[in-house]
């Protein structure tokens, strides 16, 4: 059976014609078209600039620090690397269901991965000087089981540090920022000074490579040497570290991880924290961008709808002659409104078309070309990431739908108002 309201809007549709309705049509179209290209636009932003960010810090420091229950500060209280979680928690694949029984820390879900990887790490204060400079420094002790993998991308120049087995290394990673400042590149050299027990100690390091993180908080304060440079100076013997980084597939198991890390794993006398809960300030920073995320969508959907509510009541009123004729012969009210929300429809689905054409193009060109510049300094990023994700554009679609349509089917109420005498007699 044909549906008569669907026939009608159909041809209405996209009969030709130069009537004033039209222009109102086309800036209806314009203004779909615009709110979702911007709004496709302004999520992948978002979510390539959260994404971004969150992965260099992940990169650098890890997900999650396990270290002595009693370290507060950068000369903390010394781990023993001989510890029967070390190395093998990288081989962990999944958390036991039965620990979230009697867990009562996070709440049971799905885990998405397992650990990835685990290093030591320790750290030591100094003072690096030049001919010409002073700059001060905090050295973070690696070993061999370092995951280069994590720093090769932000590897300007050089290489990683060489370890060998006889002595250690007197190599050392610094970054960009702090090689500019000093005056040095690869190959030069310069002294550490360090204080211990009120006796200033140094050591000659070499550069044997210069990286950039973009994040100037760490780029700023911190160099890669050979732990075994640093647990002297700590008076530490080399079973001895500050704690283990540890690495996991997935995000969404951070919390779960961190749990059942510090609850099942590492004992009474070491403390697992998670980077969230290490650096809470950046990561509420991040999270703020959500608020800006919601603010754009709202103006987006609403100059949609103003828009379309607009075009849908100079349609009604174009039409009044034909709605009464409709009526004089028996359309029902809610026949002669399908009509015109079908109309409505649309219209919507076209603007929508070529806004989706638009917003995934804006953020193709944008992966491609960067041609949108950010200042390093303030937003730790050279320039706008893009982060796809076809499960919001998807959403946005359909909610636009929906909502297209749920808020025109008040002033789609005019059309029950319409006398058909009155409307063919004023014809």
């Amino acid at each position: 059976m044909m549906n008569v309201p669907f026939f009608i809007a159909k041809r209405i549709a996209f009969s030709g014609g130069h009537n004033p309705a039209r222009i109102i049509i086309r800036i209806a179209n314009v203004a779909v078209a615009l709110s979702m290209a911007v709004m496709i636009s302004a999520t992948a932003l978002i979510a390539g600039f959260k994404s971004e960010i969150s992965k260099k810090i992940f990169e650098f420091w890890g997900h999650l620090h396990v270290s002595n229950a009693q370290s507060y500060t950068f000369e903390p209280m010394p781990v023993s690397m001989d510890q029967p979680f070390y190395p093998s928690l990288a081989d962990l694949k999944t958390i036991p269901p039965a620990f979230f029984e009697y867990s009562g820390t996070v709440a049971p879900g799905k885990v998405y991965g397992g650990v990835k990887h685990i290093q030591v790490y320790a750290l030591k204060p100094g003072i690096i000087r030049t001919k010409t400079e002073i700059e001060g420094i905090i050295l973070k002790g690696i070993g061999a089981d370092f995951d280069w993998s994590n720093l090769q991308p932000y590897l300007l120049e050089g290489r990683p540090i060489a370890f060998n087995d006889s002595a250690p290394s007197r190599e050392v990673l610094i970054s960009r920022q702090t090689a500019d400042r000093l005056q040095v590149g690869v190959g030069d050299k310069f002294v550490v000074h360090f204080v211990k027990d009120r006796d200033q100690l140094k050591r000659l390091f070499q550069i044997c490579g210069i990286y950039k993180t973009g994040l100037e908080e760490y780029d700023r304060k911190f160099a890669l040497c050979d732990i075994r440079q640093i647990q002297p100076l700590l008076d530490w013997d080399s079973t001895q570290v500050a704690g283990f980084e540890i690495w996991i597939d997935d995000l969404r198991d951070l919390k779960r991880y961190n749990a059942y890390v510090d609850e099942e794993i590492v004992g009474d006398t070491l403390v697992s924290v998670s980077i969230r809960d290490k650096f809470p300030a950046l990561f509420q920073w991040l999270e703020l961008q959500d608020y800006n995320e919601y603010v754009i969508l709202g103006l987006m959907l609403a100059v949609a709808l103003m828009n379309m509510i607009t075009a849908l009541l100079v349609l009604v009123l174009e039409r009044s002659t034909m709605i009464g004729i409709l009526k004089a012969l028996g359309g029902r009210d809610g026949q002669v409104r399908q009509i015109f929300l079908y109309h409505a429809l649309v219209i919507t689905l076209t603007g929508m078309f070529w806004g989706n054409l638009l917003g995934l193009g804006f953020c193709y060109l944008q992966d491609t070309f960067h041609f949108i510049k950010l200042n390093e300094a303030d937003y730790y990023l050279a320039y706008a990431p893009v982060k796809i994700q076809w499960w919001v554009v998807l959403g946005l679609n359909v909610g636009t739908v929906l909502l297209t349509m749920l808020f025109l089917q008040l002033p789609s109420l005019v059309i029950s108002r319409i006398s058909p005498l009155r409307a063919i007699r004023f014809q």
